[in-house]
């Protein structure tokens, strides 16, 4: 379960950042929605999916800490230091993106393709727009390779220990 898990949160994450945001964000993109379209629209796709997108990483976030704690609880595996920092640190920046860095950016979003505001609120708006864009596309790189470590320990077996991967039947009790 911890392997599924991690490959489905590595394959989501490579997926979004890697795939989905730039071809949102391409030239090609442009092209088909037009220039006059392309800003907003695109922006409010973008806006949507990454509302999903950190979801789906606080679920994953949320499965793997359960998975690990469960694994300390029933089987024994001690709780190492490094996992459960990484695996904590993981949710958390899932956490801080969602409650606050996504909500913001659909804020200034709206705010920066409002018709009805002064240039000077747009602009404004449109600066700090892309601040907070940075800082999301940066969380989103820190998360890639924050959860492409977890997989790559899981598939490794760095994350438990060799003696504890096969549990002997009279330790679960049957």
């Amino acid at each position: 379960m911890g392997l599924l898990n991690a490959a489905v949160w590595l394959g989501s994450t490579v997926f979004f950042v890697l795939v989905a945001a730039p071809t949102l964000l391409s030239s090609s993109m442009k092209n088909l929605l037009g220039p006059n379209n392309f800003p907003f629209f695109a922006g409010a796709v973008l806006q949507l999916l990454t509302r999903n997108f950190y979801t789906l990483q606080i679920i994953c976030g949320a499965v793997a800490l359960l998975h690990m704690i469960g694994e300390w609880l029933y089987l024994g595996r001690p709780l190492r230091r490094f996992n459960t920092a990484l695996l904590s640190s993981l949710f958390v920046l899932a956490l801080v993106c969602k409650l606050l860095v996504s909500p913001k950016t659909e804020r200034l979003h709206r705010l920066k393709h409002a018709p009805n505001r002064p240039a000077e609120v747009t602009n404004a708006a449109a600066k700090s727009l892309q601040v907070w864009q940075g800082l999301g596309h940066g969380l989103n790189f820190i998360i890639l390779a924050g959860v492409t470590l977890h997989f790559w320990r899981i598939v490794n077996a760095g994350g438990t220990s060799a003696t504890a991967r096969f549990v002997p039947a009279v330790k679960l009790g049957i």
